[in-house]
């Protein structure tokens, strides 16, 4: 269990009941938007490394997200552990892949696990 895992950007993904109230919410706390539309139902809101989504009408719970490649700028990372290398990696550890969305061999992929109180993690590459 040495191995280190690099799981990218780190984020929490809320699922909330009015995008705009808590949009207006967490800029009181000093965040900005990053990225998103209200109209949409997401927004992705930043207060200096610290990320926050927003998901109306998304996800049941919220989420611990992570994006492989990305740094929390969403900036290309040169080097990044690969989300089919994190999938193997956690199954040989002994973890439960509830949900696999990698269809390729590289590119896009995601995956879902939760940990022993149920909270979902989502590992989300874009790239």
């Amino acid at each position: 269990m040495s191995s280190t895992m690099d799981l990218g950007a780190f984020s929490v993904s809320l699922t909330v009941k009015d995008i705009e109230a808590s949009k207006a919410f967490y800029e009181k706390l000093g965040f900005t938007s990053f990225h998103g539309e209200c109209g949409q139902g997401w927004l992705i809101l930043k207060n200096g490394d610290h990320i926050i989504g927003l998901f109306q009408g998304m996800f049941e719970k919220n989420i611990l997200t992570f994006n492989p490649g990305w740094d929390q700028s969403a900036q290309n990372l040169s080097e990044f552990t690969d989300v089919r290398d994190l999938r193997d990696e956690l199954k040989r550890r002994g973890l439960t892949i509830l949900k696999d969305e990698i269809t390729n061999e590289e590119g896009p992929g995601s995956i879902v696990l939760e940990d022993p109180d149920g909270n979902p993690i989502l590992i989300d590459q874009h790239r």
